[in-house]
């Protein structure tokens, strides 16, 4: 059964493609995949349970997803276009069924484990893939061809250790690092106490308590991080700068960061 949280996200992120018929009948035929939900429980079970790792399940590929909307829809109100609008081979709405694809199935290859698990995850992911543009684009199997292959191509390089080229593979990227609240870390910190090597992972995550995505005012998009102590820095400096730094989104970027209570640093 699904939680109160990914129910609820569902229900956002439902109401932000209101406008995209097609993407909007992707994420309602996903989120009945009774496969897709077992694969993303126990890709967090083995994240969490068997590795002490943060949340790398249901609910954060939820909210990857919709950090990933966020910022593209922002992008078109901007009058930026998508790889594929640019390169005339598909609608900004086949590159938001990319997005929305990569972000609800970017961390299945931690059913297996962490090491290389974004190349894992494409493996996992392309039969779910296939499946469901099947039904959603039964006709049309240029969109189909170009849909799967945008998807593929976010999917394995949202970790930056694979460069990257289209503009959408660079959202999810900046949209799974952009992940990094407080509730990430939770159950692993209920579960052990145990010091071991990795723990600023989750003792970092742990002080972030609010990640803003917002338009921005030199940039398109504006990302403000709110935090409750200073070594939530290491999440902003080690794990997002690194993501954006690899993006091709990097450009429309601006990024704020601070404790609460306390002057915001510009990092970008």
């Amino acid at each position: 059964m699904k939680s109160i949280k990914e129910v609820a996200t569902e229900s956002k992120i439902k109401d932000k493609l209101k406008n995209f018929p097609k993407a909007l009948e992707l994420v309602e035929y996903l989120f009945q995949d009774e496969e897709l939900q077992e694969m993303q429980d126990y890709a967090n079970n083995v994240s969490i349970k068997r590795l002490g790792f943060n949340d790398h399940g249901p609910v954060h590929m939820r909210q990857v997803a919709i950090n990933a909307i966020k910022m593209l829809t922002i992008l078109k109100d901007s009058g930026i276009q998508t790889s594929l609008e640019r390169e005339e081979v598909g609608t900004f709405e086949d590159s938001m069924c990319a997005v929305v694809i990569a972000g609800l199935m970017h961390d299945l290859g931690m059913m297996t484990g962490r090491q290389e698990h974004e190349e894992m995850s494409v493996i996992m992911a392309m039969p779910l893939i296939e499946r469901t543009l099947l039904k959603v684009f039964p006709d049309n199997i240029h969109k189909r061809v170009v849909i799967k292959s945008l998807a593929a191509e976010a999917i394995i390089g949202h970790m930056s250790s694979r460069k990257i080229h289209s503009l959408e593979a660079g959202i999810i990227l900046i949209a799974d690092g952009c992940d990094m609240t407080k509730g990430r870390a939770r159950i692993p910190l209920a579960i052990s106490n145990t010091p071991k090597v990795g723990d600023i992972h989750k003792y970092s995550a742990n002080a972030i308590t609010h990640v803003g995505i917002h338009h921005g005012q030199n940039k398109p998009i504006k990302i403000d991080i709110e935090m409750s102590a200073d070594v939530g820095f290491f999440q902003i400096e080690e794990v997002l700068l690194t993501k954006v730094d690899s993006s091709p989104a990097k450009q429309y970027i601006e990024l704020y960061a601070g404790v609460t209570g306390q002057e915001r640093k510009c990092y970008l």
